[in-house]
């Protein structure tokens, strides 16, 4: 099973935003105790790159680095611990350079033109973002269609009201959301309430 397999076998991909980087340690424990080793953390914030290197330095976390838009960025999550990359459009060049590196990557792809670009770069899953804004359900069924055997990982706009929706569609191998890792919660170092969330979120997941 490759990292990106992985990843989305856990069908929900918690998407972290960390404005320090102390915070990241108690996180990733209550992830790891509601049953959710895996995150994705957002280069949104000066903190991201330490985030990543401590909750991958625990060793029984898969950690991405998401928001990645330049291949700076690419080495920096690398160099950091990231075993992915999640980008919010498809650039060629940040592709490339995550291959390069030898860590999986996920692009944004949400029309047929941008899908396409995706497959001419030898690659067959895409962060569908932002979900909600671009047609949510049924969009990804419509997108299906002609791109047999592309998997999509919505994102944005997804939550525990429409987390099944969205899992019952069959192209899509797993979803990205911040529902169970707020940043209220994780301000206020109440880490039980996002150990809470996150089996909440498992939990419905798997029905």
């Amino acid at each position: 099973m490759s990292i990106l397999e992985a990843v989305l076998a856990h069908r929900i991909v918690p998407v972290v935003v960390l404005e320090r980087a102390e915070d990241a340690g108690p996180l990733a424990e209550a992830l790891v105790a509601g049953g959710l080793p895996v995150a994705e953390v957002t280069f949104r914030t000066a903190a991201a790159a330490e985030a990543i290197s401590i909750m991958a330095g625990r060793g029984d976390m898969l950690v991405g680095a998401g928001t990645v838009r330049t291949v700076a960025q690419v080495d920096q999550a690398v160099d950091a611990g990231a075993s992915y990359i999640v980008s919010p459009g498809t650039s060629g060049a940040v592709v490339q350079r995550a291959l390069e590196r030898g860590v999986a990557v996920l692009p944004g792809a949400v029309t047929p033109t941008e899908i396409q670009a995706v497959l001419e770069l030898g690659l067959d899953t895409v962060k569908f973002f932002p979900a909600g804004t671009f047609g949510g359900p049924s969009a990804i069924k419509a997108l299906a269609a002609p791109f047999a055997g592309v998997k999509f990982v919505p994102t944005g706009g997804v939550g525990l009201s429409n987390l099944r929706d969205y899992l019952a569609v069959g192209a899509v191998a797993a979803v990205g959301g911040s529902w169970m890792v707020p940043a209220d919660a994780i301000a206020a170092g109440d880490f039980d309430t996002v150990q809470r969330l996150t089996a909440e979120a498992v939990t419905a997941a798997r029905q």
